[in-house]
């Protein structure tokens, strides 16, 4: 690393991939340096990360202490860091002269694997409560969120202990031949002859050969008693809320299996969903004031991408000029705002994903989210906003109040679309400069 290049990274200042470690007022220890190594190695990214000792949380550069005789063996440190981690990281050291003073740069590489200290210590890389990257102790559910976040770990495919075939209702696996039964053609209509235990045989979500030897926390979700539901999935909670302002004028919370509650939701969408009449020439168009078929994404796409392992409800809440969906877990690793519609599908349930899918719900493609910003557009809506996610929460907002003149926009959308354009990231960020070289050969 040259000297320019640490310079850069200080100023640049504490990010969740550098950390500062000063030495001014003590040298560290080894638990110290290990962990710190740790806690980076479980960040998010897939960059490497950085530690720089000798140089202050402010930014000052004090130096790092030597930690052999009179000076430090890189290869020694590089050395410890392997011994005392599991698994055994290996670590770049290099000691960079800067303002007459030796800092002690250890680049970190990207891990997929959760990384502990040989005493069985899990740290991570998160931004505390006051805003700023910290080391965060991690629990065993923490670890499995992480797993799962990197397409590790399926947790809706895993057995609960003590659920039995006795807790799933057979009134629900009638409401999922139902929805295969409702959407020929997008289901998979060869699940619709199946009795109820080889109907969730093939959807993989019991261990059975003959008799049932374990449920699956996705047959919970999908086919559970509502008592079953609380009782061995307490983290599942989805609440509908009406808000004006400050005042709530709804606020129901069910602990129903997922396609109940989606029903139930999508009832009140309908009984609230208004529409509008715009005339486009001699053409009369209805426009919602939102498009079902996008809320209905949206609102699967928190159901099936939560993270069952985090306390919380996915909350449906309508405000008065817009519709925001938030579920507890951020985006899956390598999902972020500025690739979200390019990136390849990364669910953070495979099991459930695939049960929604061949239920109909959800688009086969799993390109769930081009549908959310498609319907949005073509009614001549504002894109969703995804904006206020963070690493705890995703959060999709649709906006009901359309931008520029509305009859116009709304043409213009639909002849776009119909030309054939590819709903690219780049597109949909710079779709209003599209739309107006479309009014301008329409004549607008």
């Amino acid at each position: 690393m040259s000297p320019e290049t640490l310079r850069a990274l200080i100023t640049a200042g504490e990010t969740l991939a550098v950390e500062f470690k000063g030495e001014e007022q003590g040298p560290l220890n080894d638990r110290q340096i290990i962990e710190a190594v740790v806690c980076l190695a479980n960040r998010t990214g897939n960059d490497c990360a950085y530690l720089l000792i000798g140089v202050e949380d402010d930014g000052r550069i004090t130096g790092a202490r030597p930690r052999h005789g009179a000076t430090t063996d890189p290869a020694k440190v590089a050395a410890l860091i392997a011994n005392r981690t599991r698994p055994a990281l290996s670590v770049r050291i290099e000691g960079v002269q800067l303002a007459g003073v030796t800092v002690l740069a250890i680049e970190i590489p990207a891990q997929r694997q959760p990384v502990a200290t040989s005493d069985g210590v899990f740290l991570r890389r998160v931004l505390g409560g006051d805003g700023k990257p910290a080391c965060m102790p991690m629990d065993g559910y923490a670890v499995q969120s992480l797993l799962a976040d990197r397409g590790l770990l399926d947790p809706s495919a895993q057995i609960v202990p003590e659920a039995r075939w006795e807790h799933l209702d057979p009134l629900e696996f009638e409401r999922f031949r139902r929805s295969v039964r409702e959407r020929r053609g997008r289901s998979d209509e060869s699940l619709l002859d199946l009795p109820d235990l080889e109907l969730a045989k093939a959807l993989g979500v019991v261990d059975a050969n003959g008799a049932v030897r374990g449920v699956r926390l996705a047959a919970l979700l999908l086919f559970g008693k509502e008592d079953a539901v609380r009782r061995f999935v307490p983290t599942h909670e989805v609440a509908f809320q009406v808000l004006r302002g400050l005042d709530v004028e709804v606020n129901d919370f069910f602990r129903w299996p997922l396609l109940r509650a989606m029903e139930e939701i999508e009832a009140r969408i309908r009984a609230r969903n208004r529409e509008q009449e715009l005339m486009v020439g001699l053409l009369r168009v209805g426009v919602p004031d939102y498009p079902e078929r996008a809320l209905r994404e949206a609102l699967a796409n928190a159901l099936i991408h939560r993270d069952y392992q985090r306390l919380g409800a996915v909350h449906f809440q309508w405000q008065r000029d817009q519709i925001e969906i938030t579920s507890p877990g951020g985006f899956p690793e390598g999902v972020r705002l500025d690739n979200l519609l390019v990136t390849a599908p990364r669910p953070r349930n495979p099991l459930l994903a695939d049960a929604f899918k061949r239920a109909g719900i959800v688009e086969r493609t799993a390109r769930g989210i081009d549908t959310i910003f498609y319907e949005q557009l073509r009614n001549g809506r504002p894109a969703p906003s995804y904006a206020r996610s963070n690493e705890a929460t995703v959060s999709a907002g649709n906006a009901r109040k359309c931008t520029a003149n509305a009859r116009v926009h709304l043409f213009a959308r639909r002849v776009h679309f119909a030309a054939g354009a590819a709903l690219q990231q780049a597109e949909a960020v710079n779709l209003d400069a599209a739309i107006e070289a479309n009014l301008k050969t329409l004549g607008f």
